[in-house]
């Protein structure tokens, strides 16, 4: 018997419309493949990005596919972590790791402040500077007794400056100018210093330094410890020996609380010596001794000059010193008056001048 021609021809029908729909799945699932191989998200970015710098229209609020989120809010969240970054800062070292040790001072070196703002990119104005990858562990307060003395201040700001940034401080140096002509007072131009500074900044730490006394190895660190600290320990003026062991010149650093248990220092010696004894007396009257760093590490070079005018001798210095817990109290700190005369603030200092009265 012959087949029935129109079921042959369902048969056919329905084989064809089985291999057209497997050949569909097929080119669907081919182009699902190719088109994941494109990497269209990222391609499209791209795209965006460059229309976007080239119309000058980048900092605008588009999507962004691969954040999600605005542009604009993804910047604002960086700058938002970036500050709380730095507020995380941790504590620098107790020792600094940038310190060199003993280094060569030499004085017969052409310096301007020019060169010296150059090399020193980093301070702010007034001298100060602080660390920008830790917290320093102090705020010291450097203070500098001065009167005409332009050219030894030009080497202590080249060499020091940087002994100080590598020891992590977080630091201003003042220089304290006594105006006039009247007989210099070395001791009360140090207690201006401090009262002054503190005008500026909390700061915890004085370090007390004559302006011709440069350091010889910046492991010498300038800041304050549990005892009152005297830096300059062996200069070149005494053969590198401490002259005797109640020796307090040159260099010395306080803390803020140290400094106000002996009411700061005396106001009544004028001229040349004595001050530094009488402070050593004021210290060993309320119990305190003088710590110092090693004969090596406490190396200093003076520069050499003549002695100053109006800056002869105090033929009263002994016996000043010889009553000194007698007049401590009354004497310092708590009785300071002087005259504010000016107050400029330069790239590498603060200079301070003042008018201290006469004896």
């Amino acid at each position: 018997m012959a087949a029935d021609p129109s079921v042959n021809f369902k048969l056919l029908h329905r084989t064809c419309k089985l291999v057209v729909l497997l050949c569909f799945l097929h080119i669907t699932v081919t182009i699902f493949f190719y088109v994941r191989s494109l990497d269209i998200p990222s391609a499209f970015v791209q795209n965006q990005q460059n229309h976007n710098n080239s119309t000058g229209t980048g900092t605008e609020s588009k999507p962004s596919l691969d954040a999600g989120v605005p542009v604009t809010r993804a910047n604002d969240t960086q700058s938002k972590e970036e500050g709380e970054q730095k507020k995380r800062l941790d504590k620098c070292p107790e020792t600094s790791p940038l310190l060199v040790g003993p280094l060569r001072v030499e004085f017969n070196i052409p310096v301007s402040l020019e060169l010296i703002k150059k090399e020193n990119g980093r301070l702010e104005p007034g001298g100060r500077y602080k660390p920008k990858d830790c917290k320093a562990l102090q705020k010291v307060a450097i203070i500098i007794p001065f009167r005409k003395r332009d050219e030894h201040l030009k080497y202590w700001l080249y060499y020091l400056h940087p002994i100080l940034q590598r020891q992590q401080l977080d630091y201003g140096v003042y220089v304290i100018n006594q105006d006039g002509d009247e007989i210099f007072n070395r001791a009360k131009l140090l207690n201006v210093g401090y009262a002054e500074a503190l005008k500026d900044y909390d700061y915890e730490c004085f370090v007390f330094s004559d302006v011709d006394l440069i350091p010889m190895d910046d492991r010498n660190t300038y800041k304050c410890f549990s005892q009152p600290r005297h830096l300059s320990v062996s200069m070149d003026k005494f053969s590198f020996r401490l002259p005797y062991n109640q020796y307090f010149g040159g260099v010395s650093s306080m803390s803020k609380e140290q400094f106000l248990t002996i009411n700061g220092f005396p106001n009544n010696y004028w001229g040349w010596g004595g001050e530094d004894d009488d402070i050593y007396n004021r210290l060993a009257s309320k119990g305190m001794s003088i710590s110092r760093p090693s004969g090596e590490v406490g190396k200093c070079r003076m520069i050499r000059h003549e002695r100053d005018k109006k800056n002869e001798p105090n033929p009263q210095r002994f016996d000043r010193i010889a009553h000194t817990r007698e007049t401590m109290n009354k004497d310092g700190i708590k009785s300071l008056s002087y005259r504010l005369v000016s107050k400029q603030t330069f790239d590498l200092f603060t200079k301070i001048t003042v008018d201290i009265g006469k004896p």
